[in-house]
């Protein structure tokens, strides 16, 4: 039997920014990303976030209807969170204990993929720890210049391999890493 994976799935602007996607994604979204980050979904069974990333995907998904909606609704989300004490949302619990420990535990569970979306902080710490084993990074045709960026300029070498690759028709290219060279 072969161990769980962690999936990390980003958006990413040209110049890396990964922070405040709402405010530059959508004019570039089409079927062809909504494809991919639906593919992400499927191949999991829980899903890993941080607490304000659990608020807002909580706050849209939950009144949603339709095959993304019942997918997000339905999956396991495990919420990483010190302040948070209860987890309302369907499926929904709170991380108890370290995060790094508790998802080299999860990891080694039987089950499918753990996917992390969104939540910056939480990819960063198990990038750090040697614990994602997939990163899907969507860059975006856009420059920002300034935010929040998924590598620290004083982060540690990560080498990843190239799985796949794909351009969609708006511009945006979906890159598929495995971490680990």
């Amino acid at each position: 039997m072969t161990n769980r994976r962690i999936v990390a799935g980003l958006f990413i602007s040209a110049d890396g920014v990964v922070g405040a996607p709402e405010q530059w994604t959508f004019q570039h979204m089409n079927d062809q990303a909504s494809a991919a980050i639906g593919g992400l979904i499927t191949d999991a069974d829980t899903m890993l976030l941080g607490r304000r990333t659990y608020d807002e995907f909580a706050g849209y998904w939950a009144t949603q209807s339709g095959p993304m909606a019942e997918a997000m609704n339905g999956i396991r989300k495990i919420v990483a969170s010190t302040t948070l004490a209860t987890a309302g949302w369907a499926n929904s619990e709170v991380l108890d204990g370290d995060l790094v420990e508790r998802l080299a535990e999860l990891k080694q569970a039987p089950g499918r993929n753990i996917n992390t979306s969104g939540s910056i902080s939480i990819v960063q710490t198990l990038l750090e720890a040697g614990l994602i084993d997939d990163l899907h990074l969507m860059v975006f045709p856009v420059v920002l210049g300034e935010g929040t960026r998924l590598f620290p300029a004083d982060g540690k070498r990560i080498d990843m391999t190239l799985h796949r690759s794909a351009t969609f028709d708006t511009g945006v290219v979906h890159l598929h890493y495995r971490i680990g060279g």
